[in-house]
């Protein structure tokens, strides 16, 4: 069968484009296919780069390509791009072709994190090996960098930059996990970082070799410490090797290590490590905000990260620092992926979102992320997972890792600690990640490993061992694959290299057990038990509520709903709410107990006394205010009242109440033609109205019974225009307009009709029988008010 008739580079690139615009996805994919298949590399290299832009849409975000974030699961066109974007599919089949003739594109380091922008531009380095040899110098008079990647790389730095790129389309009912991307990074992961098994080889051999080596300094470079850098973990072990192609494994774990390069770097790196360091603090101003959809994805990769590194052969585990160089190049990866290439860029990320992200229950992303971290023990596999839910021992061999990563559980949990005492702890959702948190910190050796860590850390060191021993950092050639070299073995100088390498040499370390956190925690403990009040005052009220909706006050027998916050749906999803909260905070207090030992008698008192000073002020009281010109401001301490459940106003219409919104529930023609003829009767017989209304005899209650009066409020600051208000006596027919009044009374006219009343007889007996019902009413509540 002959060949396909090759046309001109420039000719298939015009044709790919044209139909692009015209033809459906599938259409395109099958064509895709056959010219992956067809065309030589030489042909192909030349639409690679439209290509991967159409597919991800453009780094500057103006082309939207495949909109992979918003093409939901489920769907007939997400199938085809699975299948076409598959780690074994006709995409990667293209990036192998071309890989195996070594072609180059380039991409500005203008769309590279900032940190790593202003590290290339200030002629340093990058720490990461996935930048070296790969930069390309301005020409004479351009100050533009660019680097030279391989069709891999480019690849992938597409495909993880398109996380970044503002959602600035419509979007479908695609959640933020619940698409083609996510599942797509999933599918990445498990295949180039396989947790049984070794990376499938490519379909495309390579005899010279994935990877070539550095490239010699040339003194023009003017970058520094080029030399102290670590050389990838593929280099350094294939150096080793009598001969490439001994071990296939060593050709192609690259894949993997690139990878994982890319997505760290691109959706991790956007924080600087010394301005952290210099500050101290995480309130920088950096002009990356990450989403919550970012959020989900970089903990998917920790999740994905821990079960890679938890698939280590027990015989690898087990083995002295002397067989590691035997082990394969795989393993000898997931022994130091966390902690060389995650630990140091993950810490900073959580600290910018813990301090800057808003005080709301999205931020219950960046909380699992962080708890997924601290808790490797989750991701052994899925075998032997045991029931959820059943606090139990952290196993002993965990201990190392807390101990290199001790900053990630004290630091980040005094974080936490911070919004946790600024946020509304009666909503669910944040009571929940309260709950959360105190859950994950209270297996009962947990406490005590980080107890060890923390004292391994503040044992004193000789003066002549801390010169002579440097702690290393990733920016100062340090790396964690060094682990094995004896200056490294100390349990001690590991967990100071640890701390001072992410904090700096002269960090001040808070302990998370001493005095100061402690005192954190039991004001956390306050201001739960100040939310159990204010959560328990709503259940009341909603209840209330709930009660007064019976069948009878449906019929307009019941009190007036005007002043009603909650009615229908909203009473039962506002009980169903106060009840998760009660449910999250009490398991929070005993979980808090365990982790610091608190007294469960102390405790008990501190409850006792917050109901005992809420009944003492008063559940109305209001929060702290000052009165302006125009009504009522909250001052700073009101604010953090209301925040905290402490105080609150009571939310009521203080106007008029015939000038009140017209409700969903009643008629408004009626509404407005009421309220003329009420208004009418008050400025004709007003005086007549308040001269019976003040009587003392049985006529005068009964007058004040069926005018409306409507005295200032007592349960919210007096404003000026409530102080205005008068108390004269005035009828009221707005609750005539009522559907369900209208409906009650169409009921009783047809009533009337079967028992063969006619249309003055049946008006005479409703207002009768009106009256009197009223009357009647009037009578009991006088009468329990005498008792």
């Amino acid at each position: 069968m002959a060949g396909p008739v090759l046309q001109q580079p420039s000719y298939l690139l015009a044709n790919l484009r044209a139909d692009w615009t015209t033809k459906p996805l599938l259409q395109r994919c099958q064509e895709l296919v056959k010219v992956i298949d067809d065309y030589p590399a030489k042909e192909l290299h030349l639409i690679f780069p439209w290509l991967v832009e159409s597919i991800f849409g453009s780094l500057d975000g103006v082309i939207v390509g495949w909109n992979l974030r918003s093409l939901p699961l489920r769907t007939n066109e997400h199938g085809i791009v699975m299948d076409f974007l598959d780690p074994s599919g006709p995409m990667m089949k293209l990036v192998y072709k071309l890989q195996a003739e070594e072609y180059k594109y380039e991409m500005p380091i203008s769309y590279l994190p900032g940190p790593v922008k202003a590290s290339i531009q200030e002629g340093v380095l990058p720490d990461s090996p996935l930048f070296h040899n790969k930069l390309q110098f301005p020409v004479s008079g351009l100050l533009t960098f660019s680097m030279s990647l391989n069709p891999f790389e480019y690849y992938m730095f597409n495909f993880a930059s398109s996380l970044l790129s503002p959602k600035t389309y419509a979007t479908t009912n695609a959640t933020t996990t619940d698409n083609a991307y996510f599942v797509l990074v999933d599918t990445y992961l498990k295949y180039f970082l396989p947790t049984e098994g070794n990376v499938p080889p490519s379909p495309f051999s390579d005899t010279r070799g994935t990877v070539s080596p550095p490239a010699p300094r040339s003194p023009s470079v003017p970058f520094v410490g080029y030399g102290a850098h670590s050389t990838s973990l593929l280099k350094r072990h294939i150096s080793h090797q009598p001969s490439v192609n001994a071990d296939p494994a060593a050709q192609e774990i690259w894949r993997s290590e690139t990878l994982l390069q890319v997505f760290v770097e691109l959706w991790l790196h956007h924080y600087s490590l010394e301005i952290y360091q210099k500050l101290q603090s995480p309130q920088v101003k950096e002009p990356f905000s990450p989403t919550e959809e970012h959020v989900l994805v970089v903990r998917l990769l920790v999740k994905h990260l821990h079960a890679f590194s938890n698939s280590l052969k027990p015989e690898q585990i087990a083995s002295s620092p002397s067989t590691h160089s035997h082990a394969s190049p795989l393993e000898e990866f997931k022994r130091v992926v966390v902690q060389r290439f995650v630990q140091q860029k993950l810490y900073v990320f959580l600290q910018h979102c813990f301090g800057h992200w808003p005080l709301d229950a999205s931020f219950r992303a960046v909380l699992e992320t962080w708890l997924s971290y601290i808790q490797p023990w989750r991701y052994p596999g899925e075998k032997n997972q045991p029931a959820d839910g059943l606090i139990r021992s952290v196993p002993e061999k965990w201990a190392s890792f807390v101990q290199e990563n001790l900053l990630m559980y004290t630091k980040l949990f005094q974080g936490f600690l911070n919004r946790a005492v600024r946020t509304d702890l009666v909503n669910a959702k944040n009571a929940q990640m309260v709950f959360r948190v105190a859950k994950v910190f209270s297996p009962p050796n947990l406490a005590d490993m980080i107890q060890q860590a923390e004292q391994l850390f503040l044992e004193p060191e000789l003066l002549h061992h801390r010169q002579h021993r440097v702690f290393l950092t990733p920016s100062h050639g340090g790396s964690f694959l060094s682990s094995r070299q004896a200056v490294t073995t100390d349990t001690v100088f590991k967990v100071k290299s640890h701390v001072y390498s992410l904090e700096g040499q002269d960090c001040q370390y808070k302990q998370m057990f001493g005095n100061e956190l402690r005192g954190t925690v039991l004001k956390l403990v306050q201001i739960i038990a100040q939310a159990r009040q204010t959560a328990k005052r709503i259940s009341d009220h909603s209840a209330e509520v709930a009660a007064n909706n019976s069948f009878l006050s449906w019929f307009g027998m019941g009190p007036s709903e005007l002043n009603n916050t909650f009615n229908g749906g909203e009473v039962d999803d506002m009980g169903e709410c106060v009840k998760k909260t009660h449910e999250f905070l009490d398991k929070a207090l005993d979980c808090l107990c365990q982790i610091f030992r608190l007294n469960a008698g102390q405790l008990s008192q501190v409850m006792a006394n917050m109901a005992s000073a809420e009944d003492d002020m008063g559940s109305k009281q209001m929060p702290d205010c000052i009165v302006g010109e125009s009504g009522p401001m909250l001052t700073d301490l009101g604010r953090m009242q209301i925040i905290n459940g402490q105080r609150r106003f009571e939310i009521e219409y203080q106007g008029d109440p015939e000038l009140q919104p017209i409700r969903s529930y009643e008629n408004a023609f009626l509404v407005r033609l009421l309220y003329q003829m009420s208004s009418f009767i008050n400025s004709r017989f007003g005086n007549r109205m308040a001269a019976l209304c003040s009587r003392t005899d049985f006529l005068g209650s009964v007058g004040r019974h069926y005018l409306r009066c409507s005295p200032a409020s007592r349960h919210s600051p007096p404003t000026r225009r409530s102080l205005e208000s008068h108390t004269r006596p005035r009828l009221s027919l707005r609750g005539l307009a009522s559907y369900r009044t209208l409906l009650s009374v169409l009921l009783l006219y047809l009533l009337a009709a079967l028992l063969s009343f006619g249309p003055l007889s049946s008006t005479a007996l409703i207002l009768v029988a009106g009256l009197l019902y009223e009357l009647l009413t009037h009578l009991l509540v006088e009468k329990v008010k005498s008792q």
